[in-house]
């Protein structure tokens, strides 16, 4: 890199990327430790091969020692030494050996021409770059060679099974285990070896493809990036698990009830979505990348799929209660029907509990995509679900980053005095409205801060939510003045042996769609009861109008609103925003 040129933003972030990732291994974290040991007991520290006879040359104390070349050890260079470049360092304007110090300030002075001073430099040892070992690996670590012909050849004599040697998407279940992919990537199998095309994928275009992709990428969240992504990209947008989630309501038995269904295949494969970015794309970036992928679990719930009828048991991603349980929340919020809310529709929320200075930061786009509907006023379906999910379960990283977004008035990364002040002022005057004393601020603030415990004395930050506990208690306490009342009814202390002692199993947002799914059951059998009454007497306008508002349960859901809503587009986003 020539001396005048900076690091370009991208490729800085590489080299950061690549740092981390060194940084991270653990033969780099037993070396730090073990130069920092070293450092603090005043221990020499040797580099490379040295015998004892020139260890006073080149080794060092911590009298004059470099941390930076410690830390780093025998991997790279010292960092006081700069390399000789001889091809393209600027050459002095004389001989630097044949004047001393006083005549190049004596000329300085009377000329005014700058010189530039050489100073004595070690010779430098010899590199060791090359001894450092692959450390970054974008597309998974390469394992023990992998028998590529054999798997090649298990494919080719399963596709021999198949008529002219050509799968349909039918027949992509035993090319999948062939290839010894879990059954439910059957379908991004068939599209990513040109199947939607055709209607059927041909052996010679699959092994094609397949032995590629073995070349390539080294572990199965690489994989399954590679046969979703669209050319030319490295992650994944929602747009991509669209055909993927497809096949899965189509084939699965645990949906066998939905294939007549059609207008509902989108609200169920949005909601999962949904819920697929909400887990796993922890950067909020839209864009869902391998290393994302592989610290989530959302692969090891698509095998699950296999092993497990029941999809109301896979609650993470796939559960259809749990769908069903959101579209019914957002359908009674949503009065025209047309899949948007505004402000006043989502305030109804729970019987107006979320306060209006919450609600408006909703709606400032802190923590909504899509800025055509934040410029019409209104959140999508896909919104209210990270908003549902987010309100029911206040412990989970990406709800408590959802709700310090919010909170986070001037976006400094940090909740000051001021800005809890702001949202408790309206908690106060729900209270007075309800003829209860409300608690004076600064005591408030004393509980919270008690509570939360942070580093810094007079600001919160999202390392310190992250650490709390009660997490629930400190956000209801700011803008939910249901559940706050709720929480001031608790014992603190029970509360939070609770919190300690509660099985992860169960999460908060599981026991909220349970509970609220027996409630909406209950409620269609009463219904059922009073419309055995009265079905008669509605002529067909009203009684299209009650099956509107008429839940079918029984695994037969929403099978009565009309069918119109399916013309309505749910994946019209903009992938490529960020939050911001």
């Amino acid at each position: 890199m020539s001396p005048g040129k900076v690091l370009q933003p991208a490729v800085k972030m590489k080299v950061d990327e690549l740092f981390l990732c060194w940084l991270s291994q653990p033969a780099t974290q037993l070396t730090l430790k073990d130069c920092l040991r070293r450092i603090r007991n005043k221990e020499k520290t040797e580099f490379g091969n040295t015998d004892s006879g020139n260890s006073k040359n080149e080794s060092f104390t911590s009298k004059n020692s470099n941390p930076k070349r410690c830390i780093l050890g025998d991997t790279r260079l010292p960092l006081s030494f700069s390399p000789p470049q001889p091809s393209t360092t600027l050459p002095l304007a004389t001989p630097a050996s044949s004047r001393n110090t006083s005549n190049v300030r004596a000329t300085r002075r009377s000329s005014g021409t700058k010189e530039v001073q050489t100073k004595k430099e070690e010779t430098l040892p010899p590199s060791h770059s090359q001894s450092i070992p692959t450390f970054y690996f974008p597309r998974g670590c390469p394992k023990e060679k992998v028998n590529i012909d054999a798997v090649i050849a298990k494919i080719e004599k399963t596709f021999s099974e198949f008529p002219n040697e050509r799968a349909t998407l039918e027949d992509m279940g035993k090319v999948a285990k062939a290839c010894e992919c879990p059954l439910y990537w059957k379908g991004p199998l068939f599209y990513c070896a040109g199947g939607e095309r055709t209607g059927y994928v041909s052996v010679h275009k699959f092994v094609a493809m397949w032995r590629k992709l073995l070349q390539t990428c080294y572990d199965d969240a690489a994989k399954f990036v590679h046969l979703l992504m669209n050319p030319g990209c490295n992650y994944l947008v929602q747009e991509d698990f669209i055909p993927f989630l497809q096949d899965v309501v189509n084939s699965h038995p645990g949906l066998s009830f939905l294939k007549e269904a059609s207008e509902f295949h989108s609200r169920y494969i949005t909601t999962v979505i949904q819920r697929i970015f909400y887990t796993v794309n922890r950067s909020w970036s839209g864009k869902i990348t391998c290393n994302e992928l592989r610290k989530s679990n959302f692969l090891q719930n698509v095998a699950l799929l296999e092993e497990e009828p029941d999809i109301n048991q896979l609650t993470e991603y796939f559960s259809y209660e749990h769908f069903y349980v959101i579209y019914c929340k957002f359908w009674e919020l949503d009065t025209d029907h047309d899949l948007y809310i505004d402000r006043k529709d989502l305030a109804r929320h729970n019987d107006y509990a979320i306060s209006n200075r919450m609600i408006e930061r909703i709606f400032s786009g802190a923590v909504t995509r899509g800025r055509k509907a934040q410029k019409d006023g209104k959140i999508s379906y896909a919104d209210f679900v990270w908003f549902l999910i987010s309100e029911e379960d206040k412990k989970t990283p990406t709800s408590i980053e959802y709700w310090f977004r919010c909170m986070d008035l001037d976006g400094d990364g940090v909740l000051s005095m001021y800005e809890l002040e702001y949202f408790y002022e309206e908690q106060c005057q729900k209270l007075d409205n309800m003829a209860i004393e409300p608690l004076p601020f600064e005591d408030c603030l004393c509980q919270m801060l008690d509570l939360v415990k942070p580093q810094h004395e007079g600001k919160i930050t999202l390392h310190d939510l992250k650490q709390c506990k009660l997490t629930n208690v400190f956000f209801d306490t700011f803008f939910n003045i249901e559940k706050y009342l709720d929480h001031e009814q608790k014992d603190q202390f029970s509360m939070l042996r609770d919190g300690e002692g509660e099985s992860q199993e169960v999460s908060d947002w599981e026991k909220y769609a349970a509970e609220e799914y027996d409630i909406l059951v209950a409620e269609e059998a009463a219904s059922d009861q009073w419309n055995d009454g009265y079905e008669a007497e509605l002529n067909p306008v009203d009684h299209q109008k009650a099956s509107v508002l008429k839940y079918q349960m029984e695994k037969r859901p929403f099978f009565e609103i009309p069918s119109h809503l399916a013309d309505v587009d749910l994946d019209e986003y903009d992938y490529d925003e960020d939050f911001e």
